[in-house]
């Protein structure tokens, strides 16, 4: 499980950053940058990958009210113009900056950190080490299946509120039948070979 030890091997006020949403076809890549209590942090964290949907909509809810918390978004568009590697940390950028004040320093899930206004480490699966950023994950987690619910509305045919944009079987007969949307990602091989297939 997630724990403190690296944030108390540092001074001063310690942000956990992580992504969700690099995979899919579909939908924005999402970041979230959390400052957590140690005194007031809901129990139970974990990588959002390893925690139901149930339970990550609880803790959610938990962090929001005992954390402080900033989130950011890039879109598909984005995503295609910078690719999706340059996307995440734009989007971890953001998430960054809009927490309530910017901390002294930034752990970064993966192994590249992004351009920030403060001191950044990337931790390799840093959600299975360190508490703040689990936490991050889960919101942005929460967040983008969020997102992507609402997305689905409107674009019925993907089964976007259950696969999050992810290639699934249901999602390949939407693009087969009723083709892209302007929310799919035009820089990804599968949605680019569709684009092939119709101007030849």
């Amino acid at each position: 499980m997630p724990d403190f030890e690296i944030e108390n091997s540092r001074r001063g006020i310690i942000a956990g950053v992580d992504e969700a949403g690099r995979g899919p076809w579909a939908g924005p890549v999402v970041a979230a940058a959390v400052i957590a209590n140690q005194s007031t942090i809901p129990s139970g964290i974990n990588d959002s990958k390893k925690l139901s949907s149930d339970k990550r909509e609880l803790l959610f809810e938990q962090i929001m009210q005992n954390c402080l918390v900033g989130v950011g978004i890039a879109s598909a568009q984005e995503i295609d113009d910078l690719n999706i590697l340059q996307a995440t940390m734009l989007a971890m950028r953001r998430a960054v900056l809009n927490l309530q004040s910017i901390p002294d320093l930034a752990l970064i899930d993966g192994n590249k950190t992004p351009d920030l206004p403060c001191k950044a480490i990337a931790i390799v699966k840093g959600d299975a080490k360190s508490l703040s950023i689990a936490a991050a994950s889960i919101i942005a987690k929460v967040t983008r299946d969020r997102i992507m619910c609402k997305l689905a509305n409107d674009h019925p045919f993907y089964g976007w509120e259950s696969n999050s944009g992810y290639g699934t079987k249901k999602h390949q007969d939407g693009l087969a039948k009723h083709g892209i949307t302007a929310h799919h990602r035009l820089s990804f091989k599968p949605i680019k070979a569709i684009i092939c297939e119709n101007v030849g």
